[in-house]
């Protein structure tokens, strides 16, 4: 049976990093890469696992370079700080790697809460970022700020069960959640060379609100449907301003 690296990665979670922790600690290697955190994120991680790193952050694509480069074993498992590893999910990718993985990464199924109840539409479920189980030869995370893509050398696959995540604590915490993501977005797309243009302050809010209330079935999730595509739109509106500042400056 093929061991299993875990990490995560933080910076400043130390309200969330012992939850995350504790629904993973069943691997056989855990990692915590830090970046210089100024509160008890280190601190709780050690409690948990000796191997806790300190990174520069450069990027979130060369971060989780830099997590997977120390593991020890073939096989990754990756964890982010809001998530929580179920026992489910636990027994699927042990059961996986007993027979022998039949593909070289897997997609994981996420449940997202947020104000009070789980999102079931917005584009949320089931809501998959890049493969969260996979063999570290055969895959590396692009270079990328923020929402980095990855690269895979042979064939992905799908896990059944899920990975809880608990992505923002109220609206404030989305909010400044957000002005973080949207400096690196603004970033990203000045190193990419994009152009800025008028009307994407306008059209793209709207469309992505439409998207997400309407074509995503967001109604159907009540209020927190409508404020969750409220705040994207919200979001999408000040990357695209931050974009054009950037660019004028």
């Amino acid at each position: 049976m093929s061991k299993l690296s875990a990490y995560v990665i933080a910076y400043n979670n130390e309200s969330e990093i012992r939850a995350c922790l504790e629904s993973v600690r069943w691997a056989d290697e855990l990692i915590v890469v830090d970046s210089h955190s100024t509160d008890a994120t280190e601190k709780i991680s050690r409690e948990f696992t000796d191997k806790v790193y300190q990174h520069e952050f450069r990027g979130f694509g060369k971060l989780r370079n830099e997590a997977v480069a120390h593991a020890s074993h073939d096989w990754v498992f990756s964890l982010d700080t809001d998530e929580r590893a179920t026992p489910e999910i636990r027994e699927e990718i042990r059961l996986l790697l007993e027979r022998g993985p039949d593909a070289d990464a897997y997609f994981v199924p996420r449940k997202n809460y947020f104000l009070g109840r789980w999102i079931r539409h917005c584009g949320w479920y089931p809501d998959y970022r890049q493969p969260q189980l996979f063999h570290k030869q055969r895959m590396r995370y692009r270079d990328d700020l923020v929402h980095e893509g990855y690269e895979l050398q042979g064939r992905a696959g799908h896990l059944k069960e899920h990975v809880l995540q608990y992505p923002f604590r109220d609206i404030d915490h989305y909010l400044a959640k957000m002005d973080r993501y949207s400096d690196l977005m603004a970033q990203r797309m000045v190193q990419q060379g994009r152009r800025f243009r008028l009307h994407q302050l306008v059209t793209h809010p709207c469309f992505t609100f439409a998207k997400m209330y309407v074509g995503r079935a967001g109604f159907l999730d009540g209020m927190p449907g409508l404020i969750l595509s409220g705040l994207y739109a919200y979001y999408t509106f000040i990357k695209y301003a931050k974009f054009w500042e950037l660019v004028r400056k």
